[in-house]
């Protein structure tokens, strides 16, 4: 899976601005807090622990302007709790080079 991460790299741009060391430590907080969010996705097994990490994940999403990643969310939300093809697609996403690596 394919995904552009054109306006989440715009958002850590604009938030950092000249900073590469400020970029780098943004890029790392969405990366961790992605983690987190799937790590809580993974384990839940009922329906209301599975809605909130799939909510925190879509805020998450909107506000780095990771569009990719709301829809995404959008998928869990809309999901069954444990749902192995959509928390494969958002570690596929976690796990892509572009979201750790600048630019």
């Amino acid at each position: 899976m394919l995904f552009d991460n054109g306006a989440l790299d715009a958002t850590l741009a604009s938030a950092a601005g000249d900073d590469p060391a400020l970029l780098n430590e943004l890029r790392t907080a969405f990366r961790e807090s992605v983690a987190r969010q799937l790590d809580l996705l993974s384990r839940s097994r009922c329906d209301g622990n599975w809605t909130m990490a799939a909510l925190r994940l879509k805020g998450l999403a909107a506000s780095f302007h990771a569009s990719e990643l709301l829809e995404l969310a959008e998928e869990a939300i809309s999901g069954a709790p444990g749902d192995p093809v959509i928390l494969r697609k958002i570690a596929t996403f976690l796990h892509d080079p572009r979201i750790i690596d600048a630019g």
